[in-house]
């Protein structure tokens, strides 16, 4: 983090510049340097818990609808057949919803937060992911409405809200926090998608006797409860990211107020601030993030295979995981595939899903992210990153190839697909997030992430809507070992 080559706008040999210009931009690089080389103390810890609520909350949200759309299918009245599978196209819908609804966010709060900052627009990301939660767990039949078209209409809000962190917690992160640490923010990804995995299991225990002695419409009251969970950890986020202060790198590029930024630099880090000097304060001008501008910025070839290297990477590392992974949503469809789950009886099918999910997370996703925090900024991004894609060409070649052997013995199968869950993590999918938020100058470092970002989600749901055209063709599942 301690260079910016390209966050800020060099001086021009030709020009003439006055001492002020000179001046400011010393104290410039001054203030960089401070922000670089501090003590890691109290702001950084607390930087890095704001973003790590939120990457905690985004992987909860997305992942849970794994447990709460095979819950769904046991309540409604139209599925309660024997082994109550959701419709395909409530099934696409409802998976599908919150993915759209996250490229939207991604290119819309990526965009925001380089035109009016970073401050204005974190937190608002988090108040429309507590509103969407809340309007998904109320959701419910009634004559206009069927309970799930109401959860796909929340979904893609809630959708919106997680896109929206993508960008703006990546950059508060890579320019705020200390470079080691983001790494390791991004990978409470994994602790999300365990706890959804875990508040599933421990619902379905609190309410196990009332769904086996009495009636098995008590999971409607369980899958409510699993989904408003996500709201607790959002409610307790919102508050310190709206009282974050703005970033000191777009304060002084983008904004070109050096006397804020260092105000802002002394009181965060706990600064003495130095004497002011009796002379009118400069601002520096400089390019501002403008439509112009951009096409300007990136019609340079140098500039604009950097956004084409990050979009085409991100899109692969969707395309190639999410007919597996999906965004957390085939996981089911998996463990049924290979007899783990399926039981004619409510619970144990639902308790099964839910325990598999945790195997296939603490074996194989909670590894992966934390191999990819000690190793990182050892290995570098790039290795990591062609390390896992030749990896998991190999393993999905054995799976594609070896499939209907792999599935007849299921400690196998699950420990092959946590090996593909290890090195997704300890590969692309983590390093495509950590390299936007690195490349791109401060005006358009945001813009840059979001595109990227969004890049990725377009190519999970062009790979999810064929995974669920494809996997019922011959009856449920049944197109699977192809």
């Amino acid at each position: 983090m301690s260079t910016d080559p390209v966050s800020f706008f060099p001086l021009d040999s030709n020009e003439t510049h006055s001492f002020d210009d000179a001046y400011e931009l010393s104290r410039r690089q001054r203030n960089l340097s401070q922000i670089d080389n501090a003590d890691f103390g109290w702001f950084h810890i607390r930087t890095c818990i704001v973003a790590s609520i939120g990457f905690f909350t985004d992987a909860y949200d997305l992942f849970v609808i794994n447990f709460v759309a095979n819950m769904l299918s046991y309540t409604d009245p139209d599925y309660m057949s024997q082994n109550a599978f959701i419709q395909a196209s409530i099934d696409m819908g409802l998976k599908m919803s919150a993915a759209c609804g996250t490229l939207i966010g991604q290119l819309a709060f990526g965009w925001s937060a380089d035109r009016y900052g970073r401050k204005k627009v974190y937190g608002w990301e988090l108040a429309i992911m507590i509103m969407a939660t809340f309007g998904s767990a109320m959701s419910s039949n009634s004559f206009a409405i069927t309970t799930w078209a109401s959860l796909i209409f929340w979904r893609f809000i809630l959708g919106v809200g997680i896109g929206g962190d993508y960008p703006v917690s990546a950059v508060n992160l890579q320019q705020l926090a200390k470079e080691a640490m983001i790494s390791a923010v991004f990978a409470m990804q994994g602790f999300g998608i365990l706890t959804a995995g875990i508040v599933s299991v421990a619902t379905l225990g609190a309410y196990r006797d009332f769904i086996i002695n009495r009636d098995k419409m008590y999971i409607d009251t369980v899958w409510r409860i699993v989904l408003i969970f996500g709201v607790i950890p959002a409610i307790v986020g919102f508050y310190f990211r709206v009282t974050i202060p703005e970033t000191p790198r777009f304060t002084m590029d983008v904004l070109g107020d050096v006397e804020k930024a260092e105000r802002d630099i002394n009181d965060v880090l706990k600064l003495d601030p130095l004497s002011k000097k009796d002379r009118p304060i400069c601002v520096i001008d400089g390019p501002t993030a403008t439509w112009k501008d951009f096409k300007e910025y990136f019609s340079v070839w140098e500039n604009g295979k950097i956004l084409l290297g990050t979009s085409i990477s991100w899109f692969l590392t969707c395309m190639e995981w999410c007919p597996i992974k999906g965004i957390g949503l085939n996981n089911g469809i998996i463990l049924q595939a290979i007899g783990f789950a399926g039981s004619i009886d409510a619970f144990s099918n639902l308790w099964n899903l839910s325990v598999g999910n945790i195997i296939i997370t603490m074996l194989g996703t909670i590894p992966g992210y934390w191999c990819t925090v000690f190793l990182v900024d050892k290995w570098g991004r790039k290795k990591i990153q062609l390390m896992g894609f030749i990896v998991l060409t190999v393993l999905f070649l054995i799976w594609g190839f070896c499939y209907n052997y792999i599935k007849q013995y299921t400690a196998v199968f699950i420990i092959i697909f946590s090996l593909c869950q290890l090195f997704q993590n300890f590969g692309p999918n983590a390093t495509t997030f950590i390299v936007p938020s690195e490349v791109f100058p401060t005006r358009y470092r945001s813009t840059g992430h979001g595109i990227s970002a969004a890049s990725g989600k377009l190519g999970a749901i062009i790979a999810q809507v064929g995974f669920l055209q494809l996997k019922d063709i011959g009856g449920t599942n049944n197109f699977m070992d192809r």
